[in-house]
């Protein structure tokens, strides 16, 4: 007869419980998630597509084309990204009256660190880096007895170089850069405009 009693009194603590149990779910459910920070990119990032005002010592401006990858590696901060480039330049010179053509080019594989100040709008960069300049010359003057003269040469450069970055629309955006080709007898000023397309 005593545990008669003793039953009812846990049914009766099942019974009081269960919509305590279900008031406590319903508000775990109805919490909202806990906002975590956005992932920082990492692996290939984006791509720019330029064209150059080309300032090489000695001689006159001329243009040029290059283009990079934007690459950020998972392990560093978000504000520094690597650069791959290839840049590439061709300048021709005719002297007709003494039947004299001049040909230029630099072809060059390079590599730029760039740290970006995460500001809104308009985003400043400055950075450095490491090219391999593959420079021809190539000569024509038939009146002065030198009918074809090439010269070739590989060089390494330091480079430095700053900008400005704006975002234009969704993915799509646009920069102004200066950069500084360090080119022992071949010092080089690169104004360069171009997009970026962000991936």
């Amino acid at each position: 007869m005593r545990s008669i009693p003793t039953s009812l009194l846990l049914a009766a603590a099942l019974v009081a419980a269960t919509p305590a149990a279900r008031i406590a779910a319903a508000q775990t459910s109805s919490t909202p998630p806990t906002a975590t920070a956005p992932a920082t990119p990492s692996g290939i990032v984006g791509i720019d597509a330029m064209t150059a005002t080309v300032f090489q010592q000695n001689q006159s401006s001329f243009s040029g084309i290059a283009l990079r990858l934007r690459i950020h590696p998972a392990s560093l901060v978000r504000e520094i990204s690597f650069m791959p480039t290839f840049e590439y330049w061709q300048n021709t010179s005719h002297i007709d009256a003494f039947d004299i053509q001049v040909q230029r080019r630099d072809a060059t594989l390079g590599g730029d660190a760039r740290w970006t100040f995460d500001r809104s709008g308009a985003q400043p960069y400055v950075g450095a880096g490491l090219g391999l300049h593959f420079l021809n010359e190539d000569l024509r003057a038939p009146t002065l007895n030198v009918p074809h003269a090439t010269n070739s040469t590989v060089k390494g450069a330091l480079e430095v170089l700053g900008g400005v970055q704006f975002e234009m629309s969704g993915r799509l955006g646009s920069f102004l850069e200066l950069k500084f080709l360090d080119v022992t007898q071949y010092r080089q000023l690169k104004l360069s405009t171009g997009l970026s397309w962000n991936f």
